[in-house]
């Protein structure tokens, strides 16, 4: 049972996670791999891309997560309200709200 009623509840959880500039920053790059990854699975039709775009994503956060911020990923008890998270951080990057 999740102790978060709403994914508004969990997104200062998820921020206080993400505290290491270093970590946002894996957490930005791994995204920024998971849409190439995307986009070269559509452009080729090559389904093969898409494992790819999962390791490229989740590594490059879980490199953050293990030596940097020294937590465990909200992956592991949250895994649908951090995949959101991870994409309105992104969001957040990219429009200023969170620094890079």
């Amino acid at each position: 049972m999740s102790r978060f009623a709403s994914f508004r509840e969990f997104y200062p959880f998820y921020l206080d996670e993400h505290r290491n500039p270093v970590s946002r920053r894996l957490h930005f790059i791994g995204s920024c791999g998971v849409i190439v990854l995307v986009v070269a699975a559509l452009l080729t039709r090559n389904p093969w891309w898409l494992p790819a775009a999962l390791v490229c994503g989740y590594g490059f956060a879980w490199v953050g997560h293990f030596f940097f911020e020294k937590n465990r990923p909200a992956t592991f008890r949250h895994p649908f309200y951090s995949f959101a998270g991870d994409w309105v951080m992104f969001k957040d990057i990219l429009t200023g709200r969170i620094r890079f």
